[in-house]
């Protein structure tokens, strides 16, 4: 079930755009997700070790991914909730892996293309996490504050997003006018 971001459990917003230098018609953010593989998603961050994608009991589409966020290892198990060519939106409970110990967080990630004129588009990504209860027991526990948590998520969140993005960028426009990852960025 999805947890409602508030301002009581907000850990971290983050969006960034760039440009892809290609048509919008031919860009399929959903294709590009759901089939990206380990490597490309590898050399779209220092910080990605993997990424794989499988499916939910019910069939829905899923993304894997395994990163560092700040000091934390982040198990990602994005749920396609919707994915459209223009559109992705996947949710998470992600695990997070700190020196201190194990527990969760939410992470709604946005992925959204708008055509820009006839030759670029704007690629936009959006990661929002959110603490669960399990989290907020979990700081409170280590003698952290919700405030504390949120300030260091945003701030690694957030240089996260601006490395990743103009990437993801550059691997989209190669997958939409190419049809290939692993093309040079």
């Amino acid at each position: 079930m999805e947890i409602k971001q508030t301002k009581e459990n907000a850990l971290s917003a983050s969006t960034v755009s760039a440009i892809i230098n290609a048509p919008f018609e031919r860009i399929n953010i959903a294709d590009w997700l759901l089939n990206l593989p380990d490597a490309e998603y590898q050399r779209c961050s220092v910080h990605h070790i993997a990424a794989g994608n499988t499916t939910t009991y019910d069939g829905e589409p899923m993304s894997i991914n395994v990163e560092t966020i700040g000091d934390a290892l982040v198990v990602q198990h994005y749920v396609a909730t919707e994915h459209r060519p223009d559109y992705c939106r996947m949710l998470s409970l992600s695990d997070t892996l700190t020196a201190s110990g194990r527990s969760r967080v939410q992470v709604l990630w946005e992925l959204k293309v708008e055509p820009i004129d006839e030759k670029t588009t704007r690629y936009t990504n959006t990661i929002h996490a959110t603490a669960t209860p399990e989290f907020l027991n979990f700081i409170a526990a280590h003698g952290i504050s919700i405030a504390q948590a949120a300030k260091a998520r945003q701030e690694a969140s957030d240089a996260h997003n601006r490395e990743e993005t103009p990437n993801f960028a550059k691997s989209i426009e190669n997958k939409a006018l190419f049809g290939k990852y692993n093309l040079p960025f």
